[in-house]
């Protein structure tokens, strides 16, 4: 069976992302190399984003804004954010399938 996208997925040049993010181009091409934000290369090399990666940019900017991080420390933290984040989904999963008693459910 042969499947047909019936739309072309949106994505967004360097200039409109930089331009909705609220940044130079150039801060988004450092985010870009040092892994902050997801991109993909056309065949010209040019920079094209996922509209989703705006709020990755938008919790960039909050993060140096409120803790005055450099951009080597943003990466650390987003990681460490995220793994968090992980841990508690797992511990809320767990807490889940087990009873009061510490006993895991049946049903």
């Amino acid at each position: 069976m042969t499947t047909y996208a019936l739309a072309r997925p949106v994505r967004l040049d360097l200039d409109a992302f930089a331009r909705m993010a609220g940044l130079h181009p150039d801060v988004v091409r450092r985010f870009v190399a040092l892994g902050l934000v997801e991109a993909s290369h056309d065949a010209s090399g040019g920079l094209w984003f996922r509209p989703g990666q705006l709020s990755a940019v938008a919790r960039l900017q909050r993060l140096r804004a409120g803790f005055a991080l450099n951009y080597a420390a943003l990466g650390l933290v987003v990681d460490l954010l995220d793994r968090i984040a992980r841990l508690e989904a797992a511990q809320r999963r767990h807490q889940s399938e087990t009873d009061s008693t510490g006993a895991r459910q049946w049903t």
